[in-house]
């Protein structure tokens, strides 16, 4: 499901390049899971219905959401617009995701759940007067994401929101993973090592189940199966040197027999 939002052109708006993706005046940076698992996000979403050019992907990016109030912002740990191009030139390179610039609303949004955020991840905190709406009435209400995932890595909990009739649905997961056909892949828990760290991380699978390979570990497996094609040449060249080994031996045989091996048919 793809959202357009017909927002009238007007001059005064501000573009992507008037709201740059990080505040000076906010403190901390993304810590090391932060960086670990958006990155792993990214590499595994190969969708089988959209070319890479045609769907666009961030991390810890600012997303505007409100024309009328062009100062606020939420900042997504993970999301991926179908049908939003992406930016080959470098100087062309998005500071933030404007919805009224993109006119396309996020397809799936995943926070990475901590004890300081579970609360307003999981729509419990209220909106403050005069204050921007929640992270769950932006998802929920304003730019109606249709799926919004929510990964405790504590609790090693994945919860799974679909929005049904503009409000979310939590999904029942029996094995930790959950189908998405519009991107022609699926989302679940991996029990293994990325980048040297052991644990259980958010990454996607293709129809038949198996995980979706990561550069390095299609370089490995490219690795594998070159080294086992070298070991099977190999073994067919070891085998080829022993007949040709035992056929010179019978040869040697018929000739102190006083037969003449080229003479047999």
């Amino acid at each position: 499901m793809i959202q357009l939002y017909p927002y009238p052109k007007q001059k005064s708006l501000p573009t992507m390049y008037d709201l740059p993706s990080e505040d000076p005046e906010e403190p901390g940076l993304p810590d090391e899971f932060h960086d670990y698992q958006p990155d792993l996000l990214t590499q595994t979403c190969q969708s089988p219905h959209y070319s890479e050019e045609d769907y666009f992907i961030a991390s810890d990016l600012n997303l505007y959401y409100d024309s009328q109030h062009t100062l606020w912002y939420k900042r997504p740990d993970w999301f991926v617009v179908l049908g939003a191009k992406r930016s080959h030139n470098q100087q062309e390179l998005r500071l933030s995701y404007v919805i009224w610039q993109e006119q396309i609303s996020p397809f799936l949004v995943i926070e990475l759940a901590s004890p300081g955020t579970e609360d307003e991840d999981l729509g419990r905190t209220e909106r403050k007067e005069k204050k921007p709406p929640t992270k769950w009435e932006v998802y929920e209400k304003i730019l109606q994401v249709p799926y919004y995932v929510i990964y405790d890595r504590y609790q090693n909990q994945l919860r799974v929101f679909v929005l049904n009739s503009g409000r979310y649905e939590r999904l029942e997961l029996s094995e930790e993973k959950v189908w998405l056909e519009p991107l022609g892949l699926g989302l679940g828990l991996w029990q293994g090592v990325y980048e040297g760290v052991e644990g259980r991380w958010l990454r996607f699978y293709d129809r038949d189940g198996a995980w979706i390979p990561t550069p390095s570990e299609r370089a490995e497996q490219e690795r594998q199966r070159a080294e086992q094609a070298e070991s099977e040449c190999d073994r067919q060249q070891q085998r080829a040197d022993q007949a040709e080994l035992e056929l010179q031996k019978l040869r040697e045989k018929l000739q102190q027999l006083n037969v003449d091996p080229d003479s047999l048919s």
